[in-house]
């Protein structure tokens, strides 16, 4: 059974967009990050959206700017196969990506049974609350920024039971993140 993980950066007061919908702030040019964003990129996997964050991403990583600001990630980012979840998209144009419009949690059930890679939720905290209260998300790594964002959306936004999680490993980083990652207890 493939392995379905959320990596997502939020701020220290646990958002991970900010009162914009933005996400700018977690992008700090420090060569040590940059380094750990290049190697884990080349982890491979599928990525899953939803279509909020697919428009965000689709909007960036094909273009020339980010090719010129982050050419390893650039490439890895277009070249990765992807899943958008959307039931208000007809087609998605991005390289690589597959729309899927029926349920959500039999959708995600079914791609774990299928052979490949492991799957990596980016963003889409609807999505990411939906599977945690389904027990599907099998790690969460959560790069927590060195900032306060005072409001805007959390990865769990919706969800509305409880969690219990075991940190398995962490690194702090010069710039003053960390990553933390955690598992369920199940």
């Amino acid at each position: 059974m493939r392995k379905l993980l959320v990596f997502n950066s939020v701020s220290a007061d646990g958002y991970f967009t900010d009162k914009n919908s933005d996400m700018s702030w977690a992008h700090k040019n420090d060569p040590e990050w940059d380094e750990f964003v290049a190697e884990n990129s080349q982890s491979g996997g599928e990525l899953l959206f939803g279509r909020i964050t697919y428009e965000m991403m689709a909007s960036f990583w094909p273009t020339p700017a980010a090719a010129d600001l982050f050419p390893v990630l650039a490439e890895q980012m277009n070249k990765l196969p992807k899943v958008v979840f959307s039931r208000t998209r007809d087609k998605v144009s991005w390289q690589n990506t597959r729309l899927l419009k029926g349920n959500l949690v039999d959708e995600v059930r079914q791609l774990k049974q299928e052979p490949g890679e492991h799957m990596v939720i980016m963003g889409s905290g609807s999505i990411i609350s939906q599977l945690a209260g389904e027990n599907l998300i099998d790690e969460y790594q959560m790069v927590v920024n060195p900032i306060v964002l005072g409001a805007d959306r959390t990865m769990f936004e919706g969800f509305k039971g409880s969690l219990n999680l075991r940190r398995t490993t962490w690194r702090m980083f010069g710039n003053g993140n960390a990553l933390i990652c955690y598992e369920p207890v199940k």
